[in-house]
């Protein structure tokens, strides 16, 4: 991303761009004021279509502007831990998103069709964080 590292941990920083960046996210409906402390959390709904599904997020490690570890959930539809890693390299930033798949619907991630559609939402999900990203940088 274009952007320093500060950049983007200020939108991860920001529990009410989650309900936009992150895809499959409709709204974030609260949010702990410490957010991103480890510890704290926001509430968000989720879903594709007609399906959504009320849960949160709970923050497990924050060291800023480098990492960002995370617990997911969409019960029943599956939890995980994810992972957003910020280096910084030629005057901007790398990004790494890493989702794990945990809990009882973990066995699912094993199936290709899944693990490319992961993939594809990930995708999409850093290209409207490095938006955000953007906008914070001006």
């Amino acid at each position: 991303m274009p952007v320093p590292p500060e950049a983007v941990w200020e939108s991860l920083a920001d529990p009410g761009g989650y309900g936009y960046w992150v895809v499959g996210s409709k709204v974030i409906r609260d949010a702990d004021p410490q957010w991103p402390a480890p510890g704290s959390r926001f509430h968000h709904t989720i879903g594709v279509g007609p399906i959504k599904v009320s849960d949160h997020t709970e923050a497990l490690a924050a060291e800023p502007p480098r990492l960002l570890r995370m617990r997911a959930k969409g019960r029943p539809l599956g939890t995980a831990t994810v992972t957003v890693e910020m280096t910084p390299r030629d005057g901007g930033t790398v990004v790494r998103l890493t989702e794990s798949p945990d809990g009882l619907t973990s066995l699912l991630a094993l199936n290709p069709l899944v693990h490319v559609a992961t993939k594809a939402r990930n995708a999409e999900s850093l290209a409207r964080l490095e938006e955000l990203a953007l906008r914070r940088a001006r």
